[in-house]
């Protein structure tokens, strides 16, 4: 199946005529293999495919977009390629939607670092594709949503956030602000810390996936 993101699926052990989907999106440097390492820890009924972030930075490495550094070390993100992995997911929704039997009004990004930065970007920009987000390790960047998101109706997202409380690549203070900006937006979110760091502790898994089965 030759679809815009390579992916790897899982196929739900219980099927149906439709089945909800949960689309897991890796962070910076990783690739597909990631978070599929989870999959069959996930419900029985979802469809689970991971899919690889559009530009290769070799060594079986990639990422949604570029992070760059200027003289001074000060880090900062290519908005323009955030800005394109953000529609090539909103397309590979509908493609994943057109060739798997999966319901359009049952889909769940599960996003990692900056995997997490785009699923809040996709959410925000197309409602009509995402009904929940789980966010981990991640925090809202605004500039990769459409320009005119605040106009979205986003009152039936729901969202489950997470971060380490001593995370060393994203502070926890970014996600943190995060929570205050999506709840002005009408949004029902659900926030957790751990005292890990930048990773997925047991008990956030355990946590997101009751919040799921919810």
């Amino acid at each position: 199946m030759n679809l815009s993101l390579h992916h790897l699926v899982r196929e739900p052990k219980i099927k149906n005529d439709k089945n909800p989907l949960l689309l897991l999106l890796h962070g910076y440097g990783s690739n597909e293999e990631d978070l599929f390492s989870f999959a069959n820890e996930l419900p029985d009924n979802y469809y689970v495919i991971s899919a690889r972030a559009p530009f290769d930075m070799m060594y079986n490495s990639y990422a949604w977009y570029a992070i760059n550094f200027d003289a001074d070390e000060n880090k900062f993100s290519d908005i323009g390629q955030a800005r394109a992995s953000r529609d090539i997911i909103a397309n590979f929704i509908d493609e994943l939607v057109a060739n798997y039997a999966i319901d359009d009004k049952n889909v769940t990004l599960i996003g990692f670092s900056q995997g997490c930065i785009l699923s809040y970007a996709v959410a925000l920009s197309y409602p009509e594709k995402v009904q929940r987000v789980v966010a981990m390790s991640g925090y809202l960047n605004t500039e990769i949503a459409v320009d005119d998101f605040k106009n979205n109706d986003v009152s039936q997202l729901r969202i489950f956030a997470s971060h380490g409380t001593v995370d060393q690549v994203i502070p926890v203070d970014w996600a943190r602000k995060s929570i205050p900006v999506l709840e002005d937006l009408g949004i029902n979110v659900t926030y957790r810390e751990y005292p890990v760091g930048h990773g997925v502790a047991p008990q956030n898994f355990f946590d997101f996936k009751k919040w799921l089965e919810d």
